[in-house]
């Protein structure tokens, strides 16, 4: 008798409290911002709140829709495809932040590059299961596997660097390397790789006046207090006055114009403050139930596209939330990087929960051990 299918309860769970406190905290950090913007305190909250209905909608369809109709040709080559399309269309667009990355629809954004990294998972590993089958070609052959796949993931890892966007780039390269590696791939190729790749960063950012600037003030941001060091600083007075409890919940003061992106990219800072030590280690459990949770129905899933699939979802996750926390608590130089579920942002919002919804189907059909 075969036995029922029922999704990862951990995993399901972790998700929808990590929605949860998202869109608490979004509302407190934003509350100030919205009503000088717009005379009325909510807006960010109704629009992340319309974001997190949609969001778990598809997560719930994809949960309860077979991975490996994922893996048909017809799905993957469309679904990149669409993907390249887009890319390239938002150059074609008005500047938004002196920046090429969002469709705008009134009050409502799409982000391109975050259904890319979905995307481009979905091809990779339909891709490296091919390549993996008995007497074909191999994950390390340099022509009809590691060609392919890098070819994909350079060409999009470029758009997103032109428009530009740093930070998704490079969370791409990392979702790629990881699959690949999980794969098979040898360690010579991947050490070729990143010494390949340490010019072109190298270039990227001495090139780019304030990327420069921000590594310089990533090293020494006293020297710039009140330009080029600011957000970190007050990232960093905010984490540090929060204590073991915090002030409360909505009393943050750096939230109020002091702290820039206080409900976007730097929301961890304000969770901090206003929670606590309690509350950022909370989160921090949080995203490492949902690593060690996505990483166990990864491992579990009955074939290879299960899991490489499970894998490049939880790395895209997991990855993307120790970078963020990383830049809010100094330990990396600022980047455009959201915190998944949390930070304010419907196109981050709604990927992350399509994705978790394929990774929750991937864990319905883990084999019990």
């Amino acid at each position: 008798m075969p036995r029922s299918l029922q999704p990862d309860k951990q995993l399901f769970g972790v998700t929808l409290a990590l929605c949860l406190i998202g869109a608490v905290m979004v509302f407190s950090a934003s509350a100030m911002t919205a009503s000088e913007q717009f005379g009325a305190g909510y807006i960010f909250l109704l629009r992340q709140l319309i974001y997190v209905v949609l969001g778990i909608a598809g997560m719930f369809w994809l949960m309860n829709v077979d991975y490996h109709k994922l893996r048909q040709p017809r799905v993957v080559f469309t679904g990149l495809a669409v993907t390249f399309v887009l890319l390239v269309c938002v150059f074609f667009l008005d500047r938004s932040h002196q920046t090429h990355r969002w469709f705008r629809m009134g009050p409502f954004s799409f982000q391109p590059s975050e259904m890319a990294k979905l995307a481009l998972i979905v091809y990779l590993a339909w891709l490296l299961e091919l390549r993996r089958l008995p007497r074909n070609f191999g994950v390390n052959d340099p022509l009809y596997t590691l060609a392919p796949a890098m070819g994909a993931t350079l060409m999009m890892a470029a758009l997103v660097v032109k428009e530009p966007d740093m930070g998704t780039a490079f969370m791409i390269l990392v979702i790629a390397i990881s699959m690949l590696f999980v794969a098979g791939l040898s360690l010579q190729y991947i050490g070729g790789t990143v010494l390949a790749a340490i010019p072109t960063i190298y270039l990227l950012i001495v090139r780019v006046p304030y990327r420069l600037q921000r590594i310089e003030a990533f090293r020494h941001p006293e020297l710039d207090p009140k330009g080029a060091g600011f957000q970190l600083l007050q990232s960093l007075i905010a984490v540090g006055s929060g204590g073991m409890s915090g002030v409360g919940l909505m009393e943050s003061h750096q939230k109020l114009f002091f702290l820039p992106e206080a409900h976007t990219d730097f929301i961890y800072a304000i969770i901090c403050e206003e929670i606590g030590f309690i509350g950022a280690v909370v989160v921090l459990g949080l995203f490492a139930i949902y690593g060690w949770r996505g990483f166990v129905a990864a491992m579990k899933a009955p074939d290879d596209f299960g899991k490489f699939l499970g894998l490049g979802i939880t790395t895209m996750v997991v990855g993307q939330a120790l970078i963020n926390l990383s830049v809010v608590l100094g330990l990396m130089p600022t980047k455009g990087i959201p915190l998944p579920f949390i930070s304010y942002g419907g196109s981050s919002l709604f990927s992350m929960l399509l994705a978790t919804g394929v990774l929750l189907n991937i864990s319905q059909h883990a084999d019990e051990t």
